[in-house]
């Protein structure tokens, strides 16, 4: 394997890692610094690294907090951290790009609506679920209704576990819209 391969593979590593330590802290909120490494742990697991840490991923783990320290996504407060706004809006970043859809060779046809209703009171989190479809590349057709012409159920109950809201958002296949010519424009369906 080549140097450009070995630290490519080590920084991607380092993002998975630094990615999974802010996940933790988010979830928290506040976490003991003590916390970090074995929570850190369960999230990695997916990740593909074992419970059973060599020192060398010890070595990550703590490298990646202190780096997120460095950089002001976390801040050390009475032992704890704490996720800055600046590390909310990198995490969410982060999130929203693990969203993608595979598409498909040729249309089935079928468009995918979306519908959320999420109260006002929450308004944070409904922009959240606002930006992360605008970031797949859904299109509006009204305040809270989104269209999208290409198999995405999977990446929705995705989105509503994550963002829990799964009573708040409704998924439909539907099979014609009217006058979608502008939409089909949109997605570049015209034929």
């Amino acid at each position: 394997m080549g140097e450009l391969e070995i630290s490519i593979k080590k920084e991607i590593r380092i993002g998975k890692i630094q990615k999974a330590i802010l996940g933790t802290v988010a979830a928290a909120g506040l976490l003991s610094v003590a916390l970090v490494l074995p929570n850190a742990l369960q999230v990695l697991k997916l990740f593909g690294v074992d419970k059973k840490m060599s020192r060398s991923q010890r070595n990550s783990i703590n490298y990646s907090r202190q780096k997120l320290v460095r950089e002001g996504l976390l801040e050390y407060k009475d032992g704890f951290l704490k996720l800055t706004a600046n590390g909310k809006k990198v995490l969410d970043k982060a999130e929203a790009q693990n969203y993608k859809i595979i598409i498909p060779r040729r249309w089935d046809k079928k468009w995918r609506v979306i519908i959320f209703d999420i109260k006002e009171e929450r308004k944070s989190l409904r922009n959240k679920v606002r930006n992360t479809l605008i970031s797949i590349g859904f299109m509006c057709l009204q305040k809270s209704v989104w269209i999208y012409p290409y198999d995405c159920e999977d990446l929705i109950n995705l989105i509503k576990a994550d963002f829990k809201v799964g009573k708040d958002v409704l998924y439909m296949i539907v099979d014609r819209v009217e006058n979608d010519k502008k939409i089909k424009e949109f997605f570049g369906l015209l034929s």
